[in-house]
């Protein structure tokens, strides 16, 4: 885990061997005539820093792709609009104040419907699924309340009901948690927080756990104009190098505090 965050998606620039991705902060690419670029046209649909933080956030969640988006929300928005008008949404009663504003005044204006619950009763999960149920959207840690869902029970519900299931990892990161092994079909990050660590970026990322989720969210990342920009990719491709010194001292520090706490007279 620590060697994949610092060098996956990092490749040897070809024109000066840069041993670190550059940022390329351009708007277009050259082409060498009719149709014949290097794989880039438009920063908006593709730009060798963003492709290099998207191979290392997929290598490190494990998952065949990703897109590294603007923000967490961006992230949140495209992964929905996979949805149409008259698709129900399963998700929790505690999720982020951000993603619950966008699910309960924003997307139901569109005709997509949401139950919020308590997903820690995978019996009532089950109870809330209906004939138009398309996704089960799960976070956990649960942000801020810590509340934490049983993936694989839940992730086993979606399975059997043939609906897409998200997992918002920001709060445990790859390095403390990976979905995809318990079967999520997406991994959504804001990587403003643990991914990047460093408070000076804002960004998220959807990560996809097959090729047919893959095509269609990186089509609506690109129609949606929500991809992240060169040089924010550029600062969270450099926060996650330390990711896992980070996340274990996050741990430690922790444990420390509930270790003081649960000895304390007036606890």
């Amino acid at each position: 885990m620590r060697t994949n965050s610092v060098h996956k998606g990092v490749y040897k620039d070809g024109s000066y061997n840069s041993v670190t991705t550059p940022i390329y902060p351009t708007s277009t690419f050259y082409f060498d005539g009719l149709g014949k670029n290097k794989g880039y046209d438009y920063t908006r649909s593709g730009n060798p820093t963003r492709t290099a933080l998207e191979e290392n956030i997929a290598a490190l969640e494990g998952g065949v792709g990703a897109s590294a988006t603007a923000t967490g929300m961006a992230a949140i928005t495209a992964v929905v609009s996979l949805l149409k008008a008259g698709d129900h949404v399963i998700t929790g009663d505690d999720i982020y104040g951000g993603t619950y504003r966008l699910f309960d005044q924003v997307f139901p204006k569109f005709g997509i419907e949401f139950s919020f619950l308590n997903m820690r009763d995978v019996n009532a999960v089950k109870a809330a699924v209906k004939e138009n149920t398309k996704m089960i959207w799960i976070e956990t840690p649960s942000n801020p309340l810590l509340n934490i869902v049983d993936l694989e029970a839940v992730i086993a519900i979606a399975k059997e009901n043939k609906l897409i299931s998200v997992v918002d990892n920001t709060f445990l990161s790859p390095y403390f948690q990976k979905p995809f092994e318990f079967g999520a079909d997406i991994v959504v990050h804001s990587t403003t927080k643990y991914i990047n660590g460093h408070s000076d970026v804002v960004g998220g990322a959807i990560v996809y756990g097959n090729k047919d989720l893959e095509e269609r969210g990186r089509f609506l990342v690109n129609a949606l104009g929500v991809s992240e920009s060169p040089f924010d990719a550029w600062l969270v491709l450099r926060g996650v190098k330390t990711l896992g010194p980070r996340m274990e001292a996050h741990q430690a520090n922790a444990l420390a505090i509930a270790e003081f706490l649960e000895g304390h007279k007036n606890v």
